[in-house]
């Protein structure tokens, strides 16, 4: 058996942009890595305090969706303005993101006891509650649920998507990875070699550190 660090996150309303649509709010059904490994940097207090190995397991469950409205400003030349315009921008809500850390345990359960930046997933305004707990895992199989998944993960299922896994600091490189992830959760048995004493499958991720990114 060994440890993890499971890390529960609670928000009543979250969204995620799909980056590959340019000029369109097209919403993901679930957070990137990357979007995931920014929570923890802020938690930790800046990319330069997380090891570049980090990697983790995660799994997401929204009860619901809905549509609001949203200020968008678009870029412009230098120099020159824009005006602000109002677009439909679709949400999740009422969500439960569980993130499992295998290493560097103590690092993280200091951090998320006491965050050092206030934590959002998704949009800037989106704060979430965040509560962690050691658990045992085993080395079984167990089924895949509501996981992110590496695309390639032999028996996975669920819709496959194109998701950034880690961003440079500079917001101009991207790692591009391929996932399957289904919302309604699969019940299908698969062998990660990590499971929780619930039966619960753990695939970790690629590293999400910006240092993969150059």
């Amino acid at each position: 058996m060994s440890e993890a660090l499971e890390v529960t996150v609670t928000a009543p309303v979250v969204s995620f942009r799909n980056p590959l649509y340019d000029g369109l709010q097209i919403e993901l059904p679930c957070p990137p890595p990357s979007t995931v490994g920014g929570m923890l940097a802020a938690a930790a207090g800046g990319w330069d305090r997380v090891p570049p190995h980090t990697r983790f397991a995660m799994t997401f469950h929204a009860a619901g969706s809905g549509r609001d409205l949203e200020t968008y400003h678009p870029l412009g030349s230098p120099g020159t303005t824009t005006n602000a315009t109002i677009k439909d921008r679709d949400f999740l809500a009422l969500v439960t993101l569980t993130v499992w850390l295998t290493e560097d345990i103590g690092l993280w359960a200091r951090a998320i006891r006491r965050p050092v930046w206030p934590l959002r997933l998704g949009r800037s305004q989106d704060l979430v509650a965040v509560t962690a707990r050691r658990v045992e895992l085993t080395t079984s199989t167990g089924r895949q649920n509501r996981a992110v998944v590496p695309f390639g993960l032999p028996n996975a299922t669920g819709t496959a998507m194109r998701l950034t896994t880690a961003i440079s600091a500079d917001r101009a490189r991207f790692t591009w990875d391929d996932y399957r992830y289904d919302p309604a959760g699969a019940r299908t048995e698969i062998d990660t070699g990590l499971a929780t004493g619930g039966g619960q499958a753990l695939a970790l991720l690629p590293p999400v550190h910006p240092d993969r990114s150059t």
